[in-house]
């Protein structure tokens, strides 16, 4: 990691998924695997599901072509140094810090994204639900997807958020397992890069409870993306006029609303709380020890 100044950082969280904020403007830091993985760790670092550095469109090579549309772009990097495309909880948590760091005032801005550019709307209100507009999910396939965890094998389907998720269907949430490990999915073939997974349990009505192993992290209280996927294979396995358009998605980590407008794009919702805010301090700097926290909020 780079030695030229303390770097302001942020950590929150949106249902349990919990985040850190890099404010690099620039596009000074270089961030490695290494790096990426010490800050995440709950031992080491100080501990996050995924990192988000904030940076100019317009000092970054894969959002310069979106620099007249949104103005700053959202780096995201999976637990374990991954690059990610897309992160809901992670788009309405960099919302609202973009808005209490002051880059903007409360309302409606652009966020780009490596999955193109995302509707965030930040209420003027702390306590509020923030939203974020994900576009309308897509069903690729292929076709003859399967996934194994625990004792149990069920067949999935291919949803992209803007990232990969194989969704499966279940009776019971508890089928799965601990999930302490990856979740085998075939064939292999299907997610080179690997995948997200969802288990959903549809109590109708517009009421589904999921549990979720997300890639390159390990199973996370809650997920964004995994919210819209969740929702688009409940529709996608049912009759979709009949549906709600609007649904409460509950994990581990507490409930994300979903909205599905007539065209099938859907509007992610939730709570989106920063705990703390701080300066890393390079490694070299201070010898052990990667970062100290400046201010923590309750």
């Amino acid at each position: 990691m780079n030695t030229y100044t303390d770097i302001p950082f942020a950590k929150g969280h949106g249902t349990g998924n919990d985040f850190l904020i890099l404010d690099d403007p620039h596009g000074r830091l270089r961030l490695n695997t290494a790096d990426v993985t010490r800050l995440c760790s709950r031992r080491e670092g100080l501990g996050a599901d995924g990192l988000l550095r904030l940076v100019r469109t317009t000092a970054h090579p894969d959002a310069s072509t979106m620099s007249r549309q949104a103005e700053w772009f959202m780096d995201y990097r999976n637990a374990d140094g991954s690059e990610g495309s897309m992160c809901g909880n992670g788009a309405r948590l960099v919302g609202r810090y973009l808005v209490v760091a002051g880059h903007y005032r409360p309302g409606r801005l652009a966020l780009a994204t490596r999955a193109g550019v995302r509707d965030v709307h930040v209420p003027a209100d702390p306590d509020a639900d923030v939203s974020v507009a994900m576009g309308r999910p897509t069903l690729p396939g292929p076709a003859d997807i399967t996934v194994t965890a625990g004792e149990g094998c069920w067949p999935a389907l291919h949803v992209d958020v803007g990232n990969p998720h194989a969704v499966v269907v279940v009776d019971d949430l508890a089928h799965p397992g601990t999930l302490g490990d990856a979740p085998a999915v075939a064939p292999a073939s299907a997610y080179p890069h690997g995948t997200t997974v969802e288990f959903v349990h549809d109590l109708g009505s517009g009421h589904l409870v999921v549990r979720v192993h997300e890639r390159g992290v390990g199973e996370t209280p809650s997920c964004g993306t995994g919210a819209c996927a969740a929702v688009a294979a409940v529709r996608h396995h049912g009759p979709q006029s009949a549906g709600p358009s609007c649904y409460a998605v509950d994990f581990p980590g507490g409930r994300l609303r979903v909205d599905v407008d007539a065209h099938g794009s859907m509007t992610l919702s939730g709570p989106a709380h920063l705990t703390a805010l701080g300066t890393l301090v390079p490694r070299d700097v201070r010898g052990s020890g990667i970062a100290r926290t400046a201010a923590a909020h309750a």
